[in-house]
């Protein structure tokens, strides 16, 4: 079940809130009664985690336009500074650790987006590769972090809130559902705010933006840290609601990957976009290993799923640029203004 946010507009407040409020209704009121435990376990819960982090990357390079591959890292700095802080503070809510976590991530975000004061586009995307090596390095190195495990595995506490106790996969479900629906709403005031509008403005040009007074610098840095908050709250989710153990290792560059393509095929500067590009990346292997396995039997093994599934995904990326550059948000759009003119003809 889809938490669709739309991009809205001043004026048209009411119908373009309709179709999101329906179905955050029908994912607390219906999904947990007919969802079955593979469904929240494969699909619903990768999903929250992985939308969530891609509205948070989305404010960063949709948005603001900073280029980051660091969104792995901060994903990690979530989950293991949750995990310390709900460790280490005794009668600390588990709600307080994971925010505080997102604060520790959002200043190591803000150290590592110095660089995008001065570089921009490919060099900036490089720079930020040092965020991914540095976390994922310190991580592996200092064994304090996952409290002296051997293997540097952690595993997850107790999920809580607001001192209910969420246990089992439709509690996991629940959790993360309520924490991804509130940080998006949050996020999507952020953008059609003045903080949004300087966001944008930077996007399109520094120079312009500078002269009609926005603080590019401030602007620039507010951005690296709002995202790395929503990215490390994600990574938390990953961590405690969907994996429930979890290692350094799980936060690798491919993870960065997966999340830039997730706002790239989901589409820019859109915050429905990281909900349908999180739907594709986590729905696409399962269907392309039914497909494969059907077609192919035993010679569909899993390292010929990742290759494809590699290769697919690279395809669509290019497609996507190609064709439809501002991605399924766009193409949604596209295909819901054709049908509603071909039913209006028809009447």
């Amino acid at each position: 079940m889809a938490v669709i946010v739309a991009d809205v507009h001043p004026g048209r407040l009411s119908s373009s809130w309709l179709a999101p409020i329906v179905i955050v209704a029908g994912a607390y009121l219906v999904v947990p009664f007919i969802g079955s435990t593979y469904l929240f376990e494969a699909i619903l819960l990768p999903f929250l985690a992985l939308s969530l982090a891609g509205v948070g990357l989305n404010l960063l390079t949709g948005y603001a336009g900073q280029v980051s591959l660091g969104s792995a890292a901060f994903m990690a700095v979530g989950a293991f500074a949750a995990y310390n802080f709900n460790l280490r503070v005794d009668g600390l809510p588990l709600i307080v650790s994971i925010l505080l976590a997102g604060l520790s991530a959002a200043v190591i975000g803000i150290v590592f987006g110095l660089p995008s004061l001065r570089l921009k586009g490919f060099y900036l995307a490089v720079s930020t590769l040092a965020a991914q090596f540095f976390v994922q390095w310190a991580l592996t190195k200092f064994s304090w972090f996952s409290n002296d495990s051997a293997s540097g595995v952690i595993d997850a506490p107790a999920l809580t809130l607001a001192g209910l106790e969420f246990t089992g996969p439709v509690g996991r479900y629940l959790f993360s559902l309520t924490v991804v629906v509130m940080l998006t709403f949050l996020a999507h005031r952020l953008t059609t705010s003045q903080t949004g509008r300087n966001f944008i403005a930077v996007r399109d040009n520094e120079t312009a933006a500078r002269i009609i007074g926005v603080p590019v610098l401030k602007t620039k840095l507010l951005a690296f840290a709002i995202s790395s908050f929503i990215i490390a709250v994600a990574g938390a989710l990953w961590a405690f609601a969907y994996l429930r153990t979890v290692e350094p290792a799980g936060f690798n560059l491919d993870r960065s990957f997966q999340i830039l393509f997730i706002i790239i095929i989901g589409g820019l500067a859109s915050t429905r976009g990281a909900f349908l590009g999180a739907a594709l990346i986590v729905v696409f292997p399962l269907l392309l290993s039914r497909l494969g396995s059907f077609l192919l039997g035993d010679l569909f093994d899993s390292g010929v799923l990742d290759m494809s599934q590699r290769i697919v995904l690279g395809a669509l990326i290019i497609l996507f640029l190609i064709l439809e550059p501002d991605g399924l948000s766009s193409l949604w759009d596209n295909i819901r203004r054709r049908l509603g003119s071909a039913v209006g003809r028809r009447a």
